[in-house]
């Protein structure tokens, strides 16, 4: 991936080292293994607006939790293991204590899609970050 364009490093963005697979671990396998892992980070039921865009379409949501190493959102329609996202968490600025909103624009990837009530809950790691104040 390069160094330019929304995701460039500006200082406020943090880049995480890519998926790697143990000896004798293969795709699907590896990508269960380190989700595993990261499900071990604490998770806050925190609801707010999420935008989503991949190779599947655009979609506007509403988080249902976020931890350090990824999100939990609803969608209509699902997102296959390991597929590539683009999404923007909005944070009002009153939540935050902060003058202005902050957007989170994020690169992840999806490790989780199951049924939930008719819907889809699509999990995803959270691959790079930039905070964006508006």
């Amino acid at each position: 991936m390069s160094n330019s364009g929304p995701f460039a490093n500006d200082g406020n963005s943090q880049r995480f080292p890519e998926k790697s697979n143990a000896p004798g671990e293969t795709g699907d396998k590896a990508l269960r293994s380190h989700y595993q892992d990261m499900q071990s980070a604490t998770r806050f039921p925190i609801k707010l607006p999420i935008s989503v865009k991949s190779n599947f379409g655009e979609s506007c949501s509403e988080t249902e939790n976020i931890s350090a190493n990824g999100v939990l959102f609803q969608m209509e329609s699902d997102m296959p293991l390991g597929s590539t996202v683009d999404f923007t968490i909005s944070m009002p600025a009153a939540i935050l204590g902060a003058e202005t909103d902050v957007k989170l624009d994020c690169r992840g990837r999806v490790v989780r899609s199951a049924d939930e009530g008719g819907r889809k809950g699509i999990g995803v790691v959270i691959d790079e970050y930039r905070f964006d104040r508006r």
